[in-house]
């Protein structure tokens, strides 16, 4: 049980620190675009942002699946 919640610190840790690398990184990106879900629009955000924030959220997503799917039988 020790081992999920310090892999979960160090997951939140560490994908926290990338975001707000992230956000000093883009103080001066001028290329921004609009983000289409299905039924509204975002506001205009830097392309570097999107795909950041989206880089993370899978690396935070990511961390949650074993690696170790299929088990080996003795």
């Amino acid at each position: 049980m020790l081992f999920v919640f310090t892999k979960t610190v160090k997951t939140i840790l560490v994908n926290g620190l990338l975001l707000v690398a992230l956000i000093i990184s883009i103080q001066n990106s001028n290329n921004k675009s609009k983000v289409n879900l299905y039924f509204i629009e975002t506001i205009e955000l830097p392309i570097s942002f999107i795909v950041g924030v989206t880089f993370i959220s899978g690396s935070f997503i990511g961390s949650f699946f074993p690696f170790n799917l299929i088990r080996k039988k003795n």
